[in-house]
């Protein structure tokens, strides 16, 4: 099987020092990858040559794209204006057929805009949403086993209904990628008592809990996201974009405080040499490279947004990410699973 993928060359915070080297290291990893660079060509060519990294020119083309969508640019003016830029090209590819996805570091407004405008959303799907692969632990088994969290940011008020579509698309999504025949779906909540949280949610616990097609287990809460009770979560972009941004924060405060602690005294550097084999495979199991790529879903092609201060081998990932999507065929599965549940 090939896969064919379109890279917003010139997106994200570093552009091409970041997309160059990890499409490069990519194509060397999976011989059936065909890679699309879109962005200006003179320089995305001076890159290459400069880089002096040898690959396969059949797989790897350059398309030109005379635009640059800024990373605090109006997503409605960069889709209103910018009709030549690398995002818009980079996705142009996918809805003509050329290539099987997109991966974009750039503008996640912009891209979430520009994808939903040129691609539409699947049948049956009102909006987008962004899911992303948080990792947790399960504590029964001690191995790391991500949930799938959306939405985190498209959509900041849903309905009931969109909350129902969001269980529906994490599930297909979480099903083929995790390789679990009914993962477990959740709500994220201020509480587990039925009699808690928004009209919302409450609407969306009886269409998931009366839906056969969903392995529906009720509510979390934010403490439960880290511990693997589901492999699922739904909530609304609100919630989950403060929620991934406080994961973020706590990430880097602990972080920074162990630092610290470990500086504190001559005693505390010893103890920093002892225990460096535990904190090295702690840091291995939470390192954000491993997790980047967040998926667009709902749309009727892939398309997916990497951090934009992403590494190189960061935004490695998330091209495998789309070829994973790619292989399981996520948005034609998702379509069938929804038709499936409206005509039960």
């Amino acid at each position: 099987m090939s896969y064919k993928i379109s890279i917003d060359a010139m997106g994200g915070d570093h552009g091409l020092k970041t997309t160059v080297p990890a499409c490069l290291s990519a194509l060397k990893k999976f011989p059936d990858l065909h890679i699309c660079l879109v962005g200006i060509a003179k320089d995305i060519e001076q890159f290459l040559t400069a880089h002096k990294t040898p690959y396969d020119t059949t797989r790897l083309s350059v398309v030109n794209a005379h635009e640059i969508v800024e990373m605090d640019e109006s997503p409605a003016l960069a889709l209103r204006n910018k009709k030549d830029s690398s995002m818009r090209v980079a996705i142009n590819l996918v809805k003509s057929g050329d290539v099987d996805a997109c991966v974009s570091a750039g503008n996640t407004g912009a891209l979430m805009a520009t994808s939903k405008f040129v691609l539409k959303t699947l049948n049956e799907i009102d909006r987008p949403a962004i899911v992303y692969a948080i990792p947790s632990l399960d504590r029964k088994t001690k191995k790391m086993n991500p949930v799938y969290m959306l939405d985190l940011g498209a959509n900041v008020n849903c309905s009931s209904e969109q909350l129902f579509q969001f269980g529906i698309m994490g599930s297909v999504l979480a099903a083929n990628l995790k390789g679990t025949e009914r993962p477990r779906v959740a709500l994220l909540n201020i509480g587990e008592e039925e009699m808690k949280g928004l009209d919302s949610i409450k609407q969306a616990a009886k269409m998931l809990q009366n839906c056969d097609h969903i392995n529906y287990i009720g509510y979390v809460e934010g403490n439960d996201i880290f511990s693997a009770k589901a492999d699922v979560i739904v909530c609304d972009g609100f919630a989950g974009n403060i929620a991934l941004k406080t994961m973020e924060g706590t990430a880097k405060l602990i972080a920074d405080m162990l630092k610290d602690s470990f500086n504190n005294s001559i005693f505390s550097k010893i103890a920093m040499l002892i225990s460096a084999p535990v904190l090295t495979g702690l840091k291995r199991k939470l390192d954000t490279n491993q997790y980047n790529g967040a998926s667009l879903l709902g749309l009727r092609g892939i398309v997916i947004k990497s951090h934009g201060g992403a590494s190189a081998e960061a935004f490695e990932t998330a091209i495998y990410e789309a070829i994973k999507e790619i292989k399981y065929n996520i948005p034609q599965k998702t379509q069938a699973q929804i038709e499936r549940i409206m005509q039960s």
